[in-house]
């Protein structure tokens, strides 16, 4: 039996990189997944390669930052299975820019993402977590919400918020049986990263004691540890996974 035998988890922003590993990595640990995406094809993607792995999954296409439609894929997620045990916050994107030069859109469209959707979603499954008497919330912060970026204060404080987010929900929400933990990962091999040049890509690993990037699987074992059984007593905490970039 796996860590997450027949539990049902949902993850967000499952089409690729990060959200897709988890997605895959709980499968492998016996959960059923429900995958999220911006769009149908990368939804069914990340489903189809959960059945592969011999689980049951359900994909919903949903663009997070629409408050209505992800309250309405919410409700059709817990028609579909009828109840959810795990749910993985991961939808991001990226608008960088100078602080001089930010537009109010690319402000909005990044906080609307990677905040208010988790805020969504949170709050949506709030009320079922509460009548099971359990539920597993994992956020997924960045290291940039910890240390901040230049040209990323819209991202940094999407993910920083983040973390406030978490802490104040496993407050809330803890004489339930419900946790709620963030995780902030590093510098990982993503199709972001994959854009980076040389010189950038050796800056980078400047910064890393590990002299390495990481890679999404890295994430996912820690995604598995707060979902399963060794995370029953841990929340409200930020787990970083950076290669000791943030000490």
């Amino acid at each position: 039996m796996g860590q997450l035998n027949d539990q049902i988890a949902i993850v967000t922003g499952a089409g690729r990189g990060i959200g897709k590993a988890i997605a895959l990595r709980f499968a492998e640990e016996g959960a059923h997944v429900v995958c999220l995406s911006r769009t149908e094809a990368n939804a069914e993607s990340a489903a189809a390669a959960v059945r592969e792995k011999g689980r049951q999954a359900w994909a919903f296409a949903v663009d997070v930052s629409d408050t209505e439609k992800t309250q309405e894929t919410a409700a059709a997620v817990l028609k579909e299975t009828g109840r959810v045990d795990i749910l993985v916050n991961n939808a991001g994107v990226t608008r960088d820019d100078l602080l001089m030069r930010m537009s109010e859109e690319a402000w909005d469209t990044v906080l609307d993402t990677n905040l208010k959707g988790a805020f969504s979603l949170c709050k949506a499954f709030t009320r079922p977590f509460m009548k099971q008497r359990q539920g597993r919330i994992i956020n997924i912060s960045s290291v940039i919400g910890l240390i901040g970026n230049a040209g990323q204060t819209n991202y940094a404080a999407s993910k920083a918020g983040l973390i406030g987010l978490t802490k104040s929900i496993a407050r809330e929400l803890s004489a339930r049986n419900i946790t709620c933990n963030a995780i902030a990962p590093g510098f990982i091999e993503t199709d972001m990263t994959a854009e980076l040049n040389e010189d950038q890509k050796a800056g980078i690993l400047g910064q890393i004691p590990l002299k390495q990037l990481g890679n999404p699987e890295d994430i996912a074992h820690a995604a598995v540890y707060l979902a399963g059984p060794g995370g029953r007593y841990v929340t409200g905490q930020v787990l970083t996974v950076d290669g000791g970039m943030v000490m």
